[in-house]
């Protein structure tokens, strides 16, 4: 006879709901987890879509996406003809807010030469940019359907792909266009600013980029390369492994920490109402504890009862919870990613949670005369 089981079937109706209730708090825990991994995951995904070898930024700064950066166009020419460089492209990143059929949208925009490093990794539905302006590849997250237009600025732009998951560290969806697009988005003055230059004799786009990106030749040493690059001075360069080192710090630091806090908190805030829970289920049997003890049932039989107790309610709220994640992770507005690595760790933590927990009912139940069983 187990007698946690048949306790738990005695008070059945209490525990389920206090499983019940717990589940919640405990799927807030789970999904504290695996936004920050979404978050990761957000942040990396812009970077990693060129999948480059190198980054070069205007010379000492840490951009594009760390801090402003501006260099000349034809600085990819000059690092293409680098020995050891395979291929180079430039381009421009910068954030818009547009409104599309009454709606605003918040996009962030990556101007790409297509042919070149820089454009989107993998297309979910249409084709890439064939044509030289106005054709665009727009993330699903948008919204936007394939063929749809739309007005960016001045001009008229055509959908022709889309793609998955590629999202800025903000979690913004992507817009890819042609670098000469996106150059005349950022750079390009109208108005009274465009005649003001006009006046003095300069461009109203002037030729300049975010960033160069390169790839290289089998078996080169990219840090050589990187070192090579800095001899210019007012240019830096980093290796992809860098650039993702510098974004997770830069960008994703300060939440990890206010994650793993909040998660620490709600942990520490489960285990008090384990505890509680479990020492009112204790003092709700002390007749029953101290019978067992006056028949002779050694301790080890009562502590196996609460502890029993404790983890069957930590087992089973804890699997509700995360189960109720996985079924709404979809529907979160950022993204959701949950690794069994992170599920085992949580359980773990649950688990010794439980343990904690139990020990407050344990120490009482220890303390029960078993003369209380001939009370009145």
């Amino acid at each position: 006879m187990n007698l946690a089981i048949r306790d738990i079937r005695h008070h059945m109706g209490r525990f389920v709901l206090t499983c019940l209730g717990l589940a919640l708090l405990l799927g807030v825990v789970v999904s504290m987890v695996g936004i920050y991994r979404g978050l990761v995951s957000d942040a990396l995904s812009l970077v990693r879509a060129p999948a480059p070898d190198l980054w070069v930024v205007e010379g000492k700064t840490r951009g594009p996406f760390a801090e402003a950066s501006r260099i000349p166009f034809d600085m990819r020419d000059a690092i293409a003809r680098i020995d050891g460089i395979a291929e180079a492209g430039a381009v421009t990143y910068q954030s818009l807010q547009l409104e599309i059929d009454g709606r605003i949208l918040r996009a962030f925009v990556v101007g790409y030469e297509p042919g070149r490093p820089g454009g989107p990794a993998n297309l979910a539905e249409g084709r890439p940019i064939e044509r030289s302006h106005f054709e665009i590849v727009a993330d699903r997250r948008t919204g936007i359907p394939l063929a749809a237009k739309f007005k960016i600025g001045a001009d008229w732009f055509t959908v022709v792909g889309r793609t998955a998951g590629q999202v800025d560290s903000a979690g913004n969806p992507t817009i890819y266009m042609t670098l000469k697009d996106a150059q005349k988005i950022q750079f390009q003055q109208e108005g009274a600013a465009a005649r003001n230059l006009a006046v003095r004799g300069e461009s109203g786009t002037p030729n300049q980029v975010n960033a160069v990106l390169a790839k290289l030749k089998p078996g080169v040493d990219r840090l050589a390369l990187v070192q090579a690059i800095e001899r210019w001075k007012h240019l830096s360069a980093m290796t992809q492994n860098d650039q993702e080192a510098l974004l997770l710090q830069s960008v994703v630091e300060k939440a990890r920490k206010q994650i793993g806090l909040f998660t620490a908190i709600l942990l520490v805030v489960s285990t008090v109402i384990i505890a509680l829970i479990i020492h009112t289920m204790t003092l709700d049997k002390v007749r029953e504890i101290a019978t067992l003890k006056l028949i002779g049932a050694p301790d080890r039989s009562i502590v196996g009862l609460i502890l029993q107790q404790a983890l069957a309610m930590g087992t089973i709220s804890f699997s509700l919870g995360a189960g109720l994640l996985f079924l709404l992770a979809g529907h979160f507005p950022r993204r959701v990613e949950i690794l069994p690595g992170d599920i085992i760790a949580l359980a773990s933590a649950v688990a010794l949670a439980c343990v904690l927990a139990s020990m407050l009912g344990v120490r009482h139940a220890l303390k029960i005369d078993p003369a209380q069983a001939l009370g009145g």
